[in-house]
């Protein structure tokens, strides 16, 4: 009988520790309060009355999506409301906190003090990463740099079997590019619940085998109130009640049972991205890899044997061309989205610490660095001698790429700036996030014309597409999913037109000849447009035909074949002739940034999650 005790004890107590330590818990569960919509400051002042009236819960979280725009005073009012909650509160960003932020998501770290949590309640771990993807359309992402983060929380936990809540603003879904990244994490724990927003409706969920819970949107939408959950966690189970303020109702809608589902030992198979497209084409090499530690969410250019590129921790770093070895780095005091611009010595980009650096190439020492009033998240563009780009601070400026010294600023800037601008026949074109398009003197910054969408959402702006010129025209595209033709010189829109049954979004390019703009719908086709027509015109068409697209990235033509990026970390190259497929490669499962040749059979591709690879390809097509 002794011999029997002495067997079972070890784990009994391993049984007790488990599940005897997890204490009941009661909590708000808030999401999507939206602040900036007409009614998100009062329907959050609501909730926030609401929850300090009631003394049984013990702390709060919110899933993401707090503010409409990502504005910073949008932030700050979210922030001076939930700073009225009399118990402890924690908060992490969804798409759209990121997606269109004015601070490059710098300002709601700064504001809230960071952008993840992890804290123990009653015997659970709660840990909670934030969603983008920043500053970029397209779907949900975690941020590289919180995929790190995560694995350091989970890696360092006291008690690996402690219960796991984890908490996202998306579901743990194929509707986030990388769920399974902190799914597969999550997995190696004791992880039993996730709670998510994004979807403003109550759902009950599993992703993976483990019970998912979205909770309703705290505004009040069509109803005249809005409303939140009360969560409560006893006797391994989760009780979930809709809560609505003023009215004072609660009604229990779910419930789930917690349990330790020891997945370290599970066998089913779940959904996971494909890359069987690599074996399709094994004239595709792989030269070099790079994995950063942060994502990179801007493209990358290449000069004197090195390709530069830029990190969302804030770093400018070279790689060797031929090795991928990094052989500098400098850091800069925010997340960067600028693209780099080269001219001889020089390296320019734009950092949501307020700045614009230059460095120099060989050694990525800095030459100087000019001071902004807000974030830079424009791309540069050099000519002449001088560097051009616009920040959230309603500026456009003009920089000496030697010097740094100020040539001009334009002031009159609207909304803030994220796309690198066009230079043609002696203007400079670029959009901004206010529905407003811009095209200014490239000698002296004074403003030539100015165009309106008219519309009143700001998320219709042409703010994220690199504009292109030809035949004495300028040519965008934007998310209200117009293209638009306009003479260069006076503004005057020429067409603007949606394609019949073909959402164009801001992915388009100029072919070499400039004949043609190339652009890329929502149901991942690829077409010619025609830069000489009086009205819109496919005048060329590819075979290429990809799934569900949203990437803004730019399309590229080099030496006969076009580069067409995706959502979905899948490269494909068009010949430029006939519109067959050279090649497709997948590097990984998440945003590509444009695809930068280094050659007819070499490329650099680059993708949000951090990700650099150079291709090798050879073809016999045409010898």
């Amino acid at each position: 009988m002794k011999r029997i005790f002495k067997k079972l004890a070890l784990p009994l107590l391993v049984l007790f520790l488990t599940k005897g330590n997890a204490q009941p818990l009661r909590f708000a569960f808030v999401t999507d309060t939206h602040i900036g919509n007409s009614t998100g400051a009062e329907d959050l002042r609501r909730t926030v009355k609401d929850i300090n009236d009631n003394s049984s819960l013990q702390f709060v979280v919110i899933t993401g999506d707090i503010t409409e725009f990502g504005a910073d005073e949008e932030l700050a009012t979210a922030k001076r409301i939930l700073d009225s909650l009399n118990k402890p509160w924690h908060i992490i960003a969804g798409n759209h906190d990121s997606n269109w932020s004015e601070s490059g998501s710098n300002s709601f770290r700064k504001v809230f003090g960071g952008e993840t949590f992890s804290f123990e309640q009653g015997g659970y771990l709660f840990t909670g990463t934030s969603s983008g993807p920043n500053m970029r359309m397209g779907p949900g992402q975690v941020p590289r740099e919180n995929i790190v983060w995560l694995d350091s929380v989970l890696n360092h936990m006291k008690d690996p079997r402690m219960p796991v809540i984890y908490l996202n603003h998306y579901p743990q879904d194929s509707s986030q590019n990388n769920w399974y990244e902190a799914i597969d994490r999550l997995k190696k724990r004791n992880v039993q619940l996730i709670l998510c927003g994004h979807g403003h409706s109550n759902h009950r969920y599993e992703f993976d085998g483990i019970p998912g819970v979205m909770g309703r949107s705290n505004l009040r939408a069509k109803d005249s109130i809005g409303g939140y959950n009360i969560v409560t966690i006893k006797n391994e189970e989760a009780v979930f009640e809709e809560r609505r303020p003023v009215v004072q109702t609660q009604r229990q809608w779910l419930q789930v049972k917690l349990e330790d589902h020891h997945f370290s030992s599970d066998t089913t198979k779940y959904f996971r991205p494909s890359y069987a497209v690599n074996g399709r084409y094994p004239s595709v090499k792989v030269l070099w890899e790079y994995q950063d530690k942060s994502d990179v969410g801007a493209g990358t250019v290449v000069s004197k044997g090195l390709v530069i590129a830029t990190n969302t921790s804030g770093h400018i770093y070279a790689l060797d061309e031929k090795t991928g070895k990094q052989k500098w780095v400098y850091k800069t005091g925010g997340k960067i989205y600028s693209t780099p611009a080269t001219e001889g010595r020089f390296v320019v980009a734009g950092s949501s610490d307020n700045y614009i650096y230059c460095l120099d190439v060989s050694d990525g020492k800095l030459v100087w660095k000019f001071p902004a009033q807000k974030p830079v998240l424009g791309a540069p563009v050099i000519h002449n001698k001088n560097v051009y780009i616009g920040s959230s601070d309603g500026h456009f400026r003009a920089l000496s790429v030697s010097t740094g010294k100020l040539i001009w600023d334009f002031d009159q800037v609207k909304g803030f700036v994220v796309s690198r601008p066009l230079i043609y026949q002696g203007k400079i074109y670029f959009g901004c996030w206010a529905n407003d398009f811009y095209a200014l003197d490239l000698e002296t910054g004074k403003l030539v014309w100015k165009w309106n969408n008219g519309s009143s959402n700001r998320m219709f702006s042409p703010a994220s597409c690199y504009p292109v010129g030809s035949n004495g025209r300028v040519f965008i595209v934007a998310p209200d999913r117009y293209m638009t033709a306009f003479d260069a010189s006076t503004g005057k829109a020429i067409w603007r037109k949606q394609m019949k049954d073909k959402r164009v979004r801001e992915s388009m390019g100029l072919s070499a000849d400039s004949s043609l703009i190339y652009v890329k719908t929502m149901d991942g086709q690829v077409y010619g447009v025609s830069a000489r027509a009086d009205s819109m015109e496919i005048a060329w068409q590819s075979a290429l035909q990809l799934p569900y697209e949203l990437t803004p990235s730019a399309i590229v033509e080099n030496n006969g074949i076009v580069y067409v990026p995706s959502h979905s970390g899948l490269a494909s190259a068009i010949d430029r002739k006939d519109g067959s497929v050279l090649w497709q490669y997948k590097i990984s499962n998440s945003l590509m940034n444009p695809v930068m040749p280094l050659s007819r059979d070499k490329v650099v591709l680059s993708t949000m999650d951090g990700k650099i690879t150079c291709l090798e390809y050879k073809s016999n097509k045409g010898k």
